[in-house]
């Protein structure tokens, strides 16, 4: 199970799983601080998050408004935040999948 058949050093393994934490947090900070856009209507709504999904910011085109019209400015508004999301959690999949699995993959049976 352990190359060289002996124990597994609990201190060396404290650390490893010390590390991988400090890691993750040090990604999950990177996150909140990224921002990550998304667009609909061919770029007449743009929606700007954090990398966490966090709604930071709204651009919506002048041409985008029409007073007779507000469910389609609506519509586009939730598509490009849709979109913003999408984008947010490909980057999160991204910084964090490796992570998570390292710590689930090197230390079998803790909860992580």
């Amino acid at each position: 199970m352990f190359p060289g058949g002996g124990q597994p050093d609990m201190q060396q393994l404290l650390q490893q799983a010390q590390k991988m934490q400090q890691d993750l947090a040090a990604a999950q900070q990177e996150l909140a601080e990224t921002p990550v856009e998304g667009s609909s209507g061919g770029g007449l709504v743009k929606a700007t998050v954090t990398g966490s999904g966090e709604l930071k910011g709204l651009e919506i085109d002048p041409k985008a408004v029409d007073p007779e019209d507000t469910e389609t400015l609506a519509d586009l508004v939730l598509a490009a935040v849709r979109d913003a999301n999408a984008a947010a959690q490909r980057l999160q999949q991204e910084k964090l999948g490796p992570l998570a699995q390292g710590l689930s993959g090197s230390m079998p049976g803790l909860p992580f």
